[in-house]
Formats: structure tokens, C-alpha cells, sequence
């Protein structure tokens, strides 16, 4: 059984198919753009992207060519002149669209980049 969902799917009045992923969203996500990287931790695949949106839990990255579905991977973001880096787990894919990622694991000084990243999106919405 595929994990793979589509955006049609979430808005249709088909059944849900139970524990393909996680639905619920822990923090307001906002919109966001900064340079993706992404490298998967068991294969080395590498993909590069764009984000559209952040929250303190995660966010969704832009690319044509998504990791698979609950691939841990490396992820690195770079915006103007700061770059944070996360150990992430991909939880939604939108083939051809991009990925929806979870941050797992977030050492400092990445911590407050992120931190005052989103203290900056809520301050200037």
C-alpha cells in the first residue's frame, strides 16, 4: 500500500485510508522561501528544492524530485546570509510537487536560526 497522498484526496469525499500519514500539524506554518538541500541518509541520494512554507516542526520543500515517503534525510536551508541544518523525515510526498518534512533533530547554533527565522514571520506576517 502506497504512503503516497494527493492533494485531491484530502478535499474528496472518498474514504481516508487510516495511518498513511500524519494529518495533524503541531505549529502554524508560514510562508517561507529559502534555498533546499536534501540529502538521504540511507541511499545519498541528493535533491535540491525551494521551500514554500516553515514552522518550528517543519516544512514543505519544492523540488521535482521528492525523497520517498519516511526517508530520513539531512536538510540543509540557506536563506540570505544564514544557513540552519535539521535531520528531517519526509511525511508527505506530492509527486512532481514536492515534500512535506518533519524536523526531528536540530542542534544548536541551528536552533536559533530557526528560532529567530520564525520569530521574524510572526512579527511580520
Amino acid at each position: 500500500m502506497s504512503n503516497v497522498i494527493y492533494m485531491d484526496e484530502r478535499t474528496s469525499n472518498k474514504p481516508q485510508r487510516l495511518g498513511t500519514i500524519r494529518d495533524r500539524r503541531y505549529a502554524i506554518r508560514f510562508p517561507f522561501a529559502a534555498d533546499a538541500e536534501m540529502i538521504d541518509l540511507a541511499s545519498g541520494l541528493r535533491t535540491e528544492g525551494v521551500t514554500s512554507d516553515l514552522s518550528p516542526g517543519g516544512c514543505f520543500v519544492c523540488t521535482s524530485r521528492p525523497l520517498e515517503i519516511n526517508a530520513r534525510a539531512r536538510l540543509v536551508l540557506r536563506r540570505k546570509n544564514e544557513t540552519m541544518e535539521s535531520l528531517v523525515i519526509v511525511r508527505v510526498v506530492k509527486p512532481r510537487i514536492g515534500m512535506g518534512v518533519e524536523i526531528v533533530g536540530l542542534d544548536p547554533p541551528f536552533d536559533r536560526v530557526l528560532a529567530r527565522w520564525i520569530e521574524q514571520l510572526r512579527r511580520n506576517p
